[in-house]
């Protein structure tokens, strides 16, 4: 009569079966799992724009177009996404590009944000396509000395560099509110998203900051992908709408400005997306929000 309990038995029986499957297992096939992870992508240190209100005088400011385009960090080595994944361009995209870090917009146009989007996250760049990418710079990142002296020192460097696809946004003053609106009004009226306002005297700071803001003539913001809600009627089978999440930790839905193919496939959870609304509930959710374009994927 065997005298061991029958979970040890039990205990017994699983080893002699793991050791039978180790044997088969080919010996590359038996690695650490830490060796086949691969290293954090640390996001770089970049200035973030607040919202610009009425109350802010704009004298102080310098201001330009607010570009529909993909944020874009040069750490003098390589290109990266505002995520920290790199940017696969051209070889002779990047080689006349300082050995100094610039942040900026890859920018195609106007209203070509879609094109732009999946031109520059192909993991083969499309060399044709490149040829027509603008890196349109705005910022020296981390750089000593308020941004007049900054963006100065920066159209040095894009005019030492030469090339047409390397440019600095252009930076200019208004006078007064009344000045800035109009601003504002033709740029959207030309096509354009808005207008960014930079304080002239300002210090370069990592994060959100007071110092940079953003004027358009809607209320917009980003959240993260966090599920999905499935469709139902005309939408059955397809997503009906987007669960993200805001900085802040509200969730709330996105539904309204997602077209078929996005209902199809829709962007993957983790990717940063950019809505528009019309103003905040008293709970602090966005009233009427609408999608408008991913913004980063995970």
């Amino acid at each position: 009569m065997n005298s061991r309990p029958p979970f040890a038995l039990s205990l017994l029986a699983a080893a002699c079966v793991a050791l039978a499957l180790l044997s088969v297992l080919p010996a590359n096939a038996i690695e650490p799992a830490a060796a086949e992870r691969a290293p954090a992508v640390v996001p770089p240190a970049l200035m973030l724009a607040g919202r610009y209100r009425d109350d802010i005088d704009p004298a102080a400011y310098l201001v330009s177009e607010k570009l529909d385009g993909v944020r874009a960090y040069w750490d003098g080595t390589a290109l990266r996404f505002r995520s920290g994944q790199p940017i696969e361009a051209p070889g002779w995209f990047v080689a006349a590009l300082p050995r100094r870090p610039l942040d900026g917009e890859l920018w195609l146009g106007r209203g070509r944000f879609e094109a732009l989007s999946g031109l520059v996250r192909r993991q083969q760049p499309d060399d044709a396509g490149w040829r027509a990418v603008r890196y349109m710079v705005f910022e020296l990142p981390a750089a000593a000395g308020p941004f007049a002296a900054r963006e100065a020192e920066l159209r040095r460097i894009v005019a030492a560099a030469g090339v047409p696809w390397l440019q600095a946004v252009a930076q200019s003053r208004v006078r007064d509110r009344a000045e800035l609106q109009a601003r504002l009004a033709a740029t959207v009226k030309a096509g354009g998203e808005g207008l960014m306002l930079h304080r002239a005297d300002a210090a370069w700071r990592p994060g959100r900051v007071d110092t940079l803001l953003k004027l358009t003539p809607w209320l917009d913001d980003e959240a993260r992908v966090v599920g999905y809600v499935a469709g139902k009627g005309r939408l059955a089978g397809v997503v009906g709408a987007l669960e993200v999440e805001a900085a802040d930790g509200r969730r709330f839905r996105l539904g309204s400005g997602l077209d078929d193919a996005q209902r199809r496939a829709p962007p993957p959870v983790g990717s940063l997306v950019t809505y528009r609304y019309r103003e905040l509930t008293g709970k602090g959710l966005p009233r009427f929000p609408r999608f408008l374009r991913v913004r980063e994927l995970p």
